[in-house]
């Protein structure tokens, strides 16, 4: 196709060349009104011309078999558990509490607490499975299926890590009062925060980010809500000058100032926290949330940073994928570079959207009865 259009060029005129690229545009959106209008037309296009959705087709496929093989507890994160406990701190915390809940997944909860007590699964997360389900079945009623999932978790023992194996070895990991006291960072401060945040692209050569930073920032990050509280994301820092050059040269729109990145971040989602397609998007929002903690408790450090924009490209997803050694179900989020600002470094203006253009109040008409 490229050789066909640039021998068009050698033997048609200047108008010729321009009506035809007008009447092909014409043709394509006239397809792409069709597209809009046909359920059947779309299936028909996505099958046989357009192979746009196939890796994350195909990532989803991967991800969801990795979620059932995780049951076991074979990961560090058993992306089941996680979300299950967590609906059932949902049900602790429900005002009035019913006395019986959870009953279609407590079962399949209690076993895959068990496969996690005996895999590779992280110690706090299993300490916090097991205190969330001690308060649920200790503030439960009675009922021939919450008996039965009852008797099977008493018979455990209390799982065992030593004060070097747990983050915080003294914690009752189960619902607590929320914290109503006015915080330090209050909005003026929260809002000059936010002002003097902007994406910095030139950063000081000579001035490394040391590593404590970055996992400072990465301790914020992961205090961004979740869905299920599943946090299906990862970090991938790279951070010295040979690895930071093949990285940096992955994302697309960072041609000319690539060269200058003392650091480069992946975010990476993990579609393995999920097992059904409606979820697939959730990682994009998940590590998106992350990334903007993570970019906000760098600034507090004084260190810049710049999120990277990643279109899906099939040449740059297979580049992306082999370098970085992601598994089938991994998606890149974004790439983020990250330094101290240079001095003489510009940063764009960047208009932002005015509060009107941002947000609109909606009230909703009462239903016809």
């Amino acid at each position: 196709m490229k050789m066909l259009k640039e021998s068009l060029k050698k033997v048609l005129p200047r108008d010729s060349i321009d009506n035809l690229k007008a009447l092909q545009k014409r043709l394509a959106m006239g397809w792409i009104r069709a597209l809009s209008r046909s359920a059947m037309l779309r299936r028909f296009h996505y099958s046989f011309f357009s192979s746009a959705f196939d890796r994350e087709a195909y990532a989803v496929v991967v991800g969801h078999l990795q979620h059932e093989q995780n049951l076991s507890g074979a990961e560090p994160v058993n992306y089941f558990l996680r979300r299950a406990v967590h609906r059932i701190e949902k049900g602790l915390i429900m005002q009035p509490r019913r006395q019986v809940f959870a009953l279609d997944y407590i079962n399949d909860t209690v076993d895959s607490y068990i496969a996690s007590l005996k895999g590779n699964v992280d110690r706090d997360e299993v300490s916090w499975a097991h205190d969330v389900l001690a308060e649920y079945f200790a503030v439960t009623g009675d009922h021939p299926v919450l008996n039965r999932a009852r008797e099977k978790f008493a018979r455990l023992e209390r799982p065992s890590g030593s004060p070097e194996t747990l983050r915080n070895p003294d914690a009752e990991r189960v619902p607590f009062a929320a914290d109503v006291s006015t915080p330090s960072v209050d909005f003026t401060a929260m809002r000059q925060l936010a002002m003097k945040r902007r994406s910095v692209r030139w950063y000081q050569q000579d001035r490394p980010v040391p590593r404590e930073v970055i996992d400072k920032a990465v301790e914020v990050a992961v205090q961004s809500p979740s869905a299920c509280n599943r946090q299906p994301y990862r970090f991938v820092v790279f951070d010295d000058p040979a690895s930071v050059a093949q990285a940096s040269r992955l994302p697309m729109g960072v041609a000319g100032f690539d060269h200058n990145f003392p650091a480069i971040v992946a975010v990476v989602g993990r579609l393995r926290a999920y097992p059904h397609v409606r979820d697939r998007h959730v990682i994009y929002i998940d590590g998106a949330l992350a990334a903007m903690s993570f970019m906000f408790a760098l600034e507090t450090q004084g260190v810049s940073s710049c999120s990277i924009n990643w279109p899906d490209i099939p040449e740059r997803e297979e580049a992306a994928a082999k370098l970085l050694k992601l598994d089938p179900d991994e998606r890149i989020v974004m790439f983020i570079s990250l330094g101290y600002a240079a001095d003489t470094g510009l940063v764009p203006y960047s208009q932002k959207l005015s509060l009107e253009e941002a947000r609109s109040y909606m009230r909703l008409e009462s239903p016809a009865r």
